[in-house]
């Protein structure tokens, strides 16, 4: 099994209804051992939020017809972008895509499907810069973000009930 041999689809806003329950599925099935937590719980809140921007993005991996991972977000509001408050002076290309999710269930992982995900999502963005955000607990996952080019610039609870997070930035194209 690789990456290679999976179908990567690209979703917008308008295709939310037929998509939004094989994301909650890939979710439940990436974070099975986490879905106690309340915050990941509230996974279906995230995809009615991200999935209600017009600008929405969303790559989905199937294999067959079972997807198996995905990767979504939507452009920043220029000015409110998560980087901002840890640059100063602020970048002179600005223009940001929020990476908001990438889930992998656990028997499609370290096969480059998270990779495969997040290069197809990025590689026809406008945007200057894509920011994410990554529980730095996970340091495997930061370090894989780091090997595309991302750097950490900082730190950010994004709510009361949410980890803190590390604040990754990258130019685009990725490297």
């Amino acid at each position: 099994m690789s990456a290679t041999g999976l179908d990567v689809r690209h979703f917008t806003n308008a295709d939310l209804p037929q998509i939004r329950q094989a994301l909650i599925d890939v979710h439940a099935d990436a974070y099975a051992d986490e879905m106690d937590d309340p915050f990941n719980q509230r996974f279906p809140w995230f995809v009615d939020h991200w999935g209600g921007h017009p600008e929405f993005s969303c790559v989905i991996a199937f294999d067959g017809d079972k997807a198996v991972g995905f990767a979504y977000g939507a452009p920043a509001v220029p000015g409110r972008e998560w980087w901002r408050e840890h640059l100063d002076p602020a970048l002179a290309k600005d223009l940001t895509f929020s990476y908001s999710e990438l889930a992998v269930i656990p028997k499609w992982r370290k096969k480059g499907v998270a990779e495969r995900l997040t290069r197809t999502l990025m590689e026809k963005r406008d945007e200057d810069l894509v920011v994410l955000l990554v529980d730095p607990e996970h340091s495997r996952v930061q370090a894989l973000y780091e090997s595309w080019g991302f750097r950490k610039v900082g730190e950010r609870q994004p709510f009361p009930d949410s980890p803190v997070y590390a604040v990754m930035l990258a130019e685009l194209p990725l490297k």
